[in-house]
């Protein structure tokens, strides 16, 4: 698909998508979603109280997304394979804030040291460097500084040719939202609409200290996607004195 062809492709966003330049173009491939209801109590000890967090039915989400991103780069120039491609793991939730529904992160995660540096330095977001090994139908990850680990083996299913309308929710997602110690940054992103396959875990060893109220090893939804090719908008700091939630 085109650069032309995902921004024509526009009847699954929530709202139109931005008129000024994107900046950024990246690829997020072969992801695999791990979807957990939350305790709300718990959950807002995370999320900066500038941001309203996102209810489905009454009951938040959190996900823990392993994928390999490929391809970043700026927009007019190449991408450079040892620092644009790497293996990462992301851990959100979901919010709304401006009128808009999105994301805010909990952690992310890092194969290559360096990319998660220029990532963080660019963005703002809370890229750290983790241990990350990729192998066929397997995904495997450890960090010694904060005691987390994740190990998958995994079997692909059927193509997901009805999706429901919490699938939608959980993953059809165009604006980031970040905070920082003075701002509020927020993202506009767009990709056509993710393609969605069942998926079967035959081994799931999940660790995260930190957030081990929120996630364990019995996902409540499970998903796989080979892909998406994405657009980024460059980031709006938003100050956090009388910063609007709404």
């Amino acid at each position: 698909m085109t650069i032309r062809e995902i921004l024509n492709t526009t009847k699954h966003r929530p709202w139109k998508i931005p008129t000024d330049n994107w900046k950024f173009y990246q690829e997020w491939n072969n992801a695999i979603f791990l979807h957990y209801q939350a305790d709300l109590t718990e959950l807002e000890k995370f999320v900066p109280k500038e941001l309203e967090i996102d209810l489905f039915d009454g009951s938040p989400w959190i996900s823990v997304v392993p994928f390999t991103m490929e391809k970043i780069r700026l927009k007019n120039l190449p991408s450079f394979s040892p620092i644009s491609d790497f293996d990462e793991i992301n851990i959100r939730t979901y919010v709304k804030s401006n009128n808009k529904t999105g994301v805010y992160f909990l952690s992310i995660e890092g194969g290559k040291n360096l990319s998660c540096k220029i990532a963080k330095g660019i963005s703002e977001l809370p890229y750290r460097f983790s241990e990350i090994k990729r192998m066929d139908k397997k995904y495997q990850s450890q960090n010694l500084e904060f005691n987390d680990k994740l190990y998958i083996e995994f079997t692909i299913g059927k193509e997901l040719t009805q999706k429901t309308e919490l699938d939608k929710w959980l993953t059809e997602r165009y604006a980031l939202f970040q905070d920082t110690d003075k701002s509020i940054n927020e993202f506009e992103i767009h990709h056509p609409e993710w393609p969605m396959n069942e998926i079967s875990l035959r081994k799931l060893d999940l660790n995260y200290p930190r957030f081990k109220k929120l996630i364990n090893e019995h996902p409540s939804k499970i998903h796989y996607s080979k892909g998406v090719k994405v657009l980024a908008w460059g980031k709006v700091k938003n100050k956090k004195n009388g910063y609007n939630n709404v």
